[in-house]
């Protein structure tokens, strides 16, 4: 079993349901965050290893929610995947920019989904946060 922790965000509750299945079965401990609101407040109490984050949400989008994350120093090392159906030319660097460690299409491959997220997680924690905040203006 795996003892490391998953804040999945996704707006689409079958998206999030499917996700959370097949994470849970691979021994993932999984939370689930519907929206930004959802996902800062579960964030006061709940420190994931990993968080999935939704491109394409209403109100404020998953790439403006990973570059406030990634002011926060309590957040640095958390790793964050963007996970987008909209995979066109130059989203992936965007969401690199915007401080993603790194970037899943959907509709997810279920056969291959925890190896990849297996693959995430053995990546070094902060990495992409640190490159991040040193390209902000002043730094």
């Amino acid at each position: 079993m795996s003892n490391q922790s998953i804040l999945v965000v996704d707006d689409n509750p079958d998206n999030l349901k499917l996700t959370q299945v097949l994470l849970e079965c691979e021994g993932f401990e999984v939370r689930m965050a519907e929206d930004a609101r959802q996902t800062l407040e579960t964030l006061r109490t709940y420190r994931p290893t990993l968080i999935l984050m939704d491109v394409q949400m209403p109100e404020m989008d998953g790439l403006e929610l990973t570059r406030k994350l990634r002011l926060d120093p309590a957040l640095r090392d958390v790793i964050i995947v963007a996970l987008t159906a909209y995979a066109m030319k130059g989203d992936q660097e965007n969401a690199r920019a915007a401080g993603c460690d790194g970037y899943i299409t959907k509709p997810i491959d279920t056969r291959t989904f925890a190896d990849v997220i297996r693959g995430y997680l053995s990546t070094s924690p902060g990495r992409t946060a640190r490159w991040y905040l040193d390209r902000l203006p002043g730094n």
